[in-house]
């Protein structure tokens, strides 16, 4: 039995602390994480929706290792909660692409390919540089300055290189920008999107995720700066620019 790397996930208001476990058993040369460590009690109210928010945020992470299997009731385990929730969260990234069904085990995390991120990073680009363009033309620069405590919130965490923390911070800025053309579907339809880019080819150099979100979080600030000028030329760069640097 070979054991493998500690990780943690803990869903909404529950503390971290208590879920670091290791790797149970190896079945067919892969890996099964499925024992518990000190489970905690995850609030009854919206357990699915709140273990699929920690799935989510654990594969933004890489705490959810490309390639690496996982059982329903080892992670129910760790939740303090049956294996339902787990599986019927598991299902939803399954439709998302995160996952994929492995009979009889649980789910595999899906290995991302490059030309994955660079067909997603295309498809935002197609629909939401049109829709930036011509939010710089008309939304008063009142409105953009009023968004810049959320690009300072992806600044700073960026700085903590926590990539889960980062992710969030980085739709919420995007969903602000985009709620000023006034159209919900748009808003859903790109955030989504903007989800799938977010999950990490790989877990890599702690250091360079951290230079690379630094990178990344700077990117708000100055278009913001150019959405302010009306410069369409600067906004359209740096919106592409930006989607392509989502495959780090």
């Amino acid at each position: 039995m070979e054991q493998g790397r500690p990780w943690s996930v803990a869903p909404p208001h529950v503390p971290a602390a208590g879920y670091a476990t290791r790797v149970p058993e190896q079945a067919r040369g892969e890996h099964t994480h499925s024992e518990p460590a000190a489970p905690r009690t995850v609030q009854r109210h919206s357990v699915r929706g709140q273990i699929l928010d920690a799935l989510r945020a654990a594969l933004v992470s890489g705490e959810l290792v490309p390639g690496e299997v996982y059982s329903g009731p080892g992670l129910g385990a760790r939740f303090g909660v049956s294996a339902t929730p787990v599986r019927e969260a598991m299902q939803q990234l399954a439709l998302e692409g995160a996952v994929e069904v492995v009979p009889n085990r649980g789910f595999r995390v899906t290995v991302r390919s490059a030309l994955e991120l660079a067909e997603l990073a295309e498809v935002r680009a197609l629909i939401e540089v049109p829709v930036m363009l011509r939010l710089a033309r008309t939304v008063p620069a009142a409105h953009w300055h009023a968004l810049r405590p959320l690009a300072e919130a992806t600044t700073a965490a960026a700085a903590t290189g926590d990539r889960g923390a980062y992710a969030e911070s980085d739709r919420a800025f995007h969903r602000a920008v985009l709620r000023f053309a006034g159209n919900r579907q748009l808003v859903t339809v790109a955030d989504e999107l903007h989800r799938r880019s977010q999950w990490p080819l790989a877990t890599g150099d702690p250091l360079s995720r951290r230079a690379d979100l630094v990178a990344d979080a700077s990117e708000h600030l100055a278009l913001l700066d150019a959405l302010v000028a009306q410069d369409l030329t600067v906004v359209q760069s740096l919106v592409r620019e930006h989607f392509a640097g989502a495959d780090r």
